[in-house]
C-alpha cells in the first residue's frame, strides 16, 4: 500500500478531530434527517475539510460520507467517511465521538483510520499488517464465556416507530452478559473491542461509514466480525456481529432467542 495512503488519512482525522474538539459545546445549528437523527454545522465542516483533503491528493477516487452524496469517480478506490460519528453525543457536550476514515480498494477495506479527539487516541490499521492505538499493536481480550464479557452496543434511529429496534437483544444480552454499554458511537465501540475494552459488539442498521474502520481494526486485532447468523460482514448490509472470538458462538445463540421468538 503506497505510504501516502496511510499518512493523508491519519492527517486528515487529527485536523478534523481537532475541529470537532474545539467546536465541542459550541454548536449553533442543530437539523433533523429523522425524528431522532440530528446534524450539526459542524458535521458538515468537519465534512468539508475531510473531502477537501482528500480530493486535492486523490482526485480520482471516489468518496462516500455521511452528510453527502457519493461522489463517483470511477476509481477502483473509495474512500468512506463518517465526519462525526456520536452526533447526538457531541450537539449535547457529552465527549464521546470520534472521526472516522476508511479507504476500500476494489470492494474491500484496506485501511482504516479512528480517532477519539478527547482521549487523543488513534486508532490505525491496514490489512494483513495489525492493528494500533497510538503507534502500539493491540489485540482484543481474552474474556470467556459470555457471562464475563462487556459487551456494547446501539439502538437504531427508527426505534421508536420499528419493532425491529434493538430492545429485545438487549434485553437478551443484558442478563447473561457481565454488563452491557451504549456509548452513542458504533466505530469507537468497534475501536474499544480491537483493544480489549470491550469483549463483544452487536448492531444494525448500521451505514458503511459506521463500521467500515472498526470491523477491520477487529479482524487485524485477532477478533471475529460476522453478521448475527456467523455469516462474513458485509458493511452494507449494516448487521455487524464482532467479538474476541471466544464468545461469538454464544452471542449468536443469544441473537437467536429474539429471531425464534419474533418467528412464533
Amino acid at each position: 500500500m503506497p505510504h501516502d495512503f496511510k499518512k493523508v488519512a491519519i492527517v486528515t482525522c487529527l485536523k478534523a478531530g481537532e475541529l470537532l474538539k474545539k467546536s465541542l459545546g459550541k454548536v449553533n445549528k442543530i437539523k433533523y434527517k429523522g425524528e431522532i437523527n440530528l446534524v450539526t454545522e459542524v458535521d458538515h465542516k468537519s465534512e468539508d475539510l475531510i473531502v477537501t483533503q482528500l480530493t486535492l491528493v486523490f482526485p480520482t477516487h471516489s468518496i462516500l460520507s455521511e452528510e453527502r452524496e457519493k461522489i463517483e469517480r470511477g476509481s477502483s478506490y473509495k474512500w468512506i467517511v463518517d465526519p462525526l460519528d456520536g452526533t447526538t453525543n457531541f450537539a449535547h457536550g457529552f465527549p464521546i465521538f470520534c472521526v472516522t476514515v476508511a479507504l476500500e480498494y476494489e470492494g474491500e477495506v484496506i485501511l482504516g483510520v479512528i480517532y477519539n479527539p478527547n482521549l487523543d487516541e488513534l486508532f490505525v490499521v491496514e490489512r494483513h499488517k495489525g492493528a494500533f492505538l497510538n503507534n502500539k499493536k493491540i489485540s482484543v481480550s481474552t474474556a470467556e464465556p459470555l457471562s464475563a464479557a462487556l459487551l456494547a452496543t446501539g439502538f437504531p434511529y427508527d426505534i421508536r416507530t420499528s419493532k425491529n429496534n434493538n430492545l429485545n437483544h438487549f434485553a437478551n444480552f443484558a442478563v447473561r452478559a457481565q454488563a452491557v454499554r451504549r456509548a452513542g458511537s458504533a466505530a469507537l465501540d468497534l475501536a474499544y473491542l480491537a483493544c480489549g475494552r470491550f469483549d463483544g459488539f452487536w448492531e444494525f442498521k448500521l451505514a458503511p461509514w459506521d463500521s467500515a474502520a472498526g470491523v477491520l481494526l477487529v479482524q487485524e486485532a485477532g477478533g471475529k466480525v460476522t453478521d448475527y447468523k456467523g455469516n462474513p460482514v458485509d458493511i452494507y448490509k449494516g448487521e455487524v456481529l464482532g467479538s474476541n472470538g471466544k464468545i461469538h458462538r454464544e452471542m449468536i445463540e443469544v441473537l437467536n432467542l429474539a429471531m425464534v421468538n419474533n418467528s412464533q
